[in-house]
């Protein structure tokens, strides 16, 4: 019965240790303390946040500028979407210790202790172990909230500065390719007007040619024309 009670205790502690910080509603300050995450990947996911609303799933902090795989499996089990956002505790020592002593307290007893004496400790030690947990509370809040950065000045900074690297090389990229997207425009719209002028020119050579040949056909038929005129003429005289 103990023994149970005891996993009973173990159970209310691992769910204590459960907090999380809900991206969705989380501020700068309470992103900033997450381990892997600056100020300026806590503003970027703030941004995004802005930008494309709240996140679907945890994995969906991975679309936001600077955080890859690598700071999402630090973050996996410290985030959430939903709920309210608290602290990550540091799972309690004390209680650990003090549970050693409480198991190894039945084995004396199972010599010659009658049911019902097992019976009457059972109750006893209900409220003992539900009391337990009600007096460690108050402390763990100054606890967790210190045990929260798990990094160090110095990695946050070269965690910091990668993160600006990386947001540096993202920008060139895209000013580069802008770059080229206006070259290949300029280039295409060149193109198309040397091949409008093309066309036009060889419009116009074609028409000039058309209209010199129905001139010169027109001639041709007017000429025949008169000189039959002529020959007819001549031969009525006859």
């Amino acid at each position: 019965m103990k023994r149970f009670l005891l996993f009973i205790v173990a159970l209310f502690f691992s769910a204590l240790a459960l907090a999380a910080v809900n991206i969705n509603t989380a501020t700068k300050e309470e992103l900033d303390a997450l381990p892997g995450i600056g100020p300026v990947k806590a503003q970027a996911i703030l941004d995004y946040r802005k930008t494309n609303g709240n996140f679907k799933s945890v994995e969906d902090v991975m679309k936001v500028s600077g955080i890859k795989e690598g700071e999402f499996a630090k973050l996996k089990g410290l985030i959430s979407v939903s709920g309210a956002t608290t602290a990550v505790p540091a799972a309690p020592a004390t209680p650990a210790k003090a549970a050693a002593p409480a198991a190894a307290a039945p084995a004396p007893a199972t010599m010659a202790a009658p049911a019902k004496v097992e019976a009457a400790k059972a109750p006893a030690a209900a409220p003992a172990a539900t009391a337990a947990p009600m007096k460690a509370e108050a402390p763990k809040a100054p606890a967790a909230a210190a045990a929260a950065p798990a990094m160090t000045a110095k990695e946050k900074a070269a965690m910091d500065a990668k993160a600006a690297k990386e947001e540096k090389a993202a920008k060139a990229k895209a000013a580069k390719e802008e770059k080229a997207a206006k070259e290949k425009a300029a280039a295409d719209a060149k193109t198309a007007k040397d091949k409008a002028a093309k066309d036009k020119a060889a419009a116009d050579a074609k028409a000039a040619a058309d209209a010199k040949a129905a001139t010169d056909k027109a001639a041709a038929d007017a000429k025949a024309a008169k000189d039959k005129s002529t020959k007819d003429a001549a031969t009525a005289k006859k």
